[in-house]
């Protein structure tokens, strides 16, 4: 590597501020009262009659307090004498295996003792119809031989297309209901046409199988639900594309564009389906969406721990640490990639010794006109974005902002911390 070390040795790391970026950012105070208060307003609990088993679909990341929404949702079936169970509703996720789906929900913290209702873990599906095109649909056959069905899922964009609906509870019936098969079903013809198959999939489902209602979430810029709803299965194609509006108008961003430079300190699954959320980072795995940052060079660092070496979306940064590298478990990542079709998340970009080179390499290649004033911004994940680093060059724009507020001098940041 002495060569790299070479070709590096006189790119400069600007000095970084901290600051922190402000949203507009409700939140609900009280989740259990909001649950039930939201199954109240839509008078579903009298579809449900006493002895009835109650199939609860829950997916596998992404909603904030999970636990305690199915919990009340348990809570609320038990309380006019039905059967609750949970049924993983994420395709193919947790390795598409049983055993895997419900160690899925219980590190999400959703456990039988948790939530007081037993989890129902198969990879079975019965089909139950088929698109015109010869597309089929698929639902989990311990939900389809439930006397009902409830779907708990967070409403937000997508990271590969868009259309009406998109991430929710319409794309959790079609593919997350549908296991393995419905997730390769669903993603056979790529994601051109995504938006068109994925309502007219789910219409199937609602028509075929017992779903009686879905309860929706929608999160402020900080993961924290701003509201939470309960859609009647009759109303869900009719009622959450205005979700869906909403939930966008509520997006976190960089506030900072363009970039030359997006240092990200973590990627994984449990961030994002593709490691790094798109619409943060600006980097789609497709041409059907867009949005987020414009950096000429995106850096990530590390894997999070709860990924456990999934490394799916990887292929979308330019640069990345041999760390990372060591830690990729690819059959992982690869599964992701046979199921979705779209294998550029899952290729290898240049990866380097360490943090200082990573950021380096990208400071070079990033052709912007002067290298001492070079744009860049470094966050935890895109999750995470009310504290951020900025560069130095950054500083005087960021005083210009009311949503901007400077928390630190610039300072040389290596590894996440301060160098003397």
């Amino acid at each position: 590597m002495d060569i790299i070390n070479e070709l590096l040795q006189n790119i400069a790391i600007p000095k970084m501020v901290k600051v922190k970026q402000k949203f507009d950012a409700p939140e609900v105070s009280d989740v259990p009262n909001a649950v039930h208060e939201g199954i109240q307003k839509a008078d579903v609990l009298k579809r449900i009659e006493k002895g009835d088993r109650v199939a609860i679909a829950v997916g596998s990341r992404g909603v904030a307090d999970i636990p305690i929404l199915t919990r009340e949702v348990v809570n609320a079936v038990k309380s006019v004498g039905g059967d609750p169970f949970i049924v993983p509703a994420m395709g193919s996720h947790g390795g598409a295996t049983a055993e895997g789906q419900k160690s899925v929900l219980e590190h999400l913290g959703v456990t039988e003792e948790v939530i007081g209702a037993a989890i129902c873990s198969s990879m079975e599906v019965v089909k139950v119809g088929e698109l015109p095109n010869g597309l089929p649909v698929y639902i989990d056959e311990e939900a389809y031989k439930a006397d009902k069905i409830i779907v708990i899922n967070r409403i937000k964009p997508h990271t590969a297309f868009r259309g009406k609906v998109e991430s929710g509870l319409v794309k959790m019936i079609t593919i997350g209901l549908g296991k393995q098969k419905g997730a390769d079903a669903a993603h056979s013809y790529g994601f051109k046409y995504m938006a068109e198959h994925v309502p007219k999939m789910a219409n199937i489902m609602l028509q075929k199988a017992p779903i009686i209602f879905g309860l929706a979430t929608i999160e402020n810029a900080y993961d924290r639900p701003v509201k939470i709803v309960a859609v009647p299965a009759e109303n869900l194609l009719e009622e959450e594309p205005g979700l869906l509006i909403e939930a966008k108008r509520l997006m976190p961003r960089i506030l900072f564009n363009p970039l030359d430079v997006l240092v990200i300190e973590e990627l994984g699954k449990d961030i994002s389906g593709d490691g790094m959320d798109p619409n943060i980072s600006g980097r789609f795995a497709t041409s059907y969406a867009s949005g987020g940052a414009d950096a000429a060079r995106v850096v990530v660092l590390n894997l999070t721990e709860k990924t456990h070496g999934n490394a799916n979306g990887i292929g979308l940064a330019d640069i990345t640490t041999k760390r990372v590298f060591d830690e990729i478990a690819f059959e992982k990542g690869y599964a992701n990639a046979l199921t979705s079709t779209v294998v550029n998340t899952v290729k290898i970009p240049m990866f380097l010794e360490t943090d200082e080179l990573a950021i380096k390499a990208a400071i070079k290649t990033c052709n912007a006109f002067d290298l001492q004033k070079v744009r860049v911004v470094r966050i935890p994940n895109t999750l995470e974005l009310g504290e951020i680093w900025i560069s130095e060059s950054l500083l005087s724009e960021a005083e210009q902002r009311d949503d901007i507020e400077i928390l630190s001098e610039p300072i040389d940041l290596i590894n996440g911390v301060s160098v003397k």
